[in-house]
């Protein structure tokens, strides 16, 4: 990749990975972004939050093996209600797997995210899966009545109630953040067995040894620095499920992206919205407001966004996922403000070259360095 920001083509050597398990699967998420207008403005919430079921749509239509649905509860992202609006592109779709990205179950209650997901299981024929984390964001804890003080335990105990729900069998648990349940029956049933339930990582030893303890599988959240960085996670975690005796699960990883007819064209779309989300981040969080040579790390061969035209983005796709040992991709596809029209595109590139050219990659013998 050579362009105005000074970026390169990645190689398609990696270094050695993690053992891939399962079929290759190229998903994409978004947080729901409230976005621009064609003359500049802003859309409502609710036109965005349409928006997002037409893109779901054709990410079904062209291939795409996955959407998720973030949840938020800020003004610059329009879904706090993930199920809902799942629910409607499972009405309009014959085929895409739905989920969310992420569900905070810190915040939520475990019963409620089963029957939710139960529903749109049911509504989809089975299409539904679940992402649990914690979030990157914690305004849902003073939203709900939570104490951030409770962090760690709050998700450890739900973790452990929705582990035992996801199956639909009765349920006996007791803990500490919610009444118990003594051989509760819990609805809707299931007709395709357990919900597919992954863990999402955001960088923590920790909780890549949590999730190898419930045998879930693993979903690594990579919205900067290397990816190659992330590899020690996916060794740590098919290490500790063979400890525990447990079987092999996938690897997923997650990351940004936008996909243009040229790698010129895309990191030059790209770059305002990209630097508008990451420069407000920044304003709360302590972050310095992001440059051009940050950027141009960030589009390098070696960085975490997944910008440029198709080939160049299949090829860091399939040379990441064989550094981390992962079976999946998800791209986040929406950035700020980036207009609907942009981004209808991008999915259509990434459906209809950057997956099938991922697959004939990862398909291929891993050239000799």
């Amino acid at each position: 990749m050579s362009n105005a920001f000074g970026t390169d083509r990645p190689s398609d050597v990696p270094p050695p990975a993690p053992e891939r398990i399962g079929p290759v699967q190229l998903g994409l998420d978004t947080f729901g972004d409230v976005t621009e207008t064609p003359d500049g403005g802003t859309k409502s919430d609710a036109q965005s939050i349409r928006d997002v079921l037409d893109q779901a749509v054709l990410a079904d239509q062209v291939g795409v093996d996955f959407i998720g649905v973030g949840e938020h509860h800020r003004a610059d992202f329009v879904v706090s209600a993930p199920e809902v609006v799942l629910a409607a592109i499972a009405a309009r779709t014959s085929r895409i797997r739905l989920g969310s990205a992420v569900t905070v179950l810190s915040s939520d209650d475990p019963v409620r995210v089963y029957e939710r997901f139960a529903t749109v299981d049911a509504l989809s024929d089975g299409r539904a899966e679940v992402i649990l984390g914690r979030g990157s964001f914690t305004e849902s804890f003073p939203l709900f009545g939570y104490d951030l003080a409770d962090y760690e335990v709050l998700f450890e105990e739900k973790l452990q109630l929705f582990a035992a729900l996801r199956g639909g069998d009765p349920v006996t648990w007791s803990g500490t953040v919610r009444p118990g349940l003594t051989d509760q029956h819990v609805f809707p049933k299931l007709e395709h067995g357990p919900i597919p339930t992954w863990i999402g990582v955001g960088g923590s030893p920790q909780s890549v040894i949590r999730a190898a303890s419930y045998g879930l599988p693993l979903f690594l959240a990579i919205i900067g620095g290397q990816p190659a960085q992330f590899a020690p996670f996916s060794r740590l975690y098919r290490q500790a499920l063979t400890q525990l005796d447990l079987p092999q699960q996938p690897i997923a990883m997650h990351s940004p992206g936008f996909v243009a007819a040229t790698d010129e064209e895309a990191a030059e779309r790209y770059w305002p919205y990209h630097k508008a989300v990451t420069d407000q981040l920044g304003r709360e969080r302590g972050w310095p407001p992001l440059d051009v040579a940050g950027y141009r790390a960030g589009l390098s061969a070696g960085g975490s966004l997944y910008v440029g035209s198709p080939e160049t983005v299949a090829r860091k796709v399939a040379r990441n996922m064989r550094i981390l040992g992962a079976s999946r991709f998800d791209m986040r596809y929406a950035t700020g403000r980036l207009p609907h029209a942009d981004m209808m595109r991008s999915i259509e590139l990434y459906g209809t070259q950057v997956a099938p050219r991922v697959r004939e990659l990862l398909a291929e013998p891993v050239p000799v360095p």
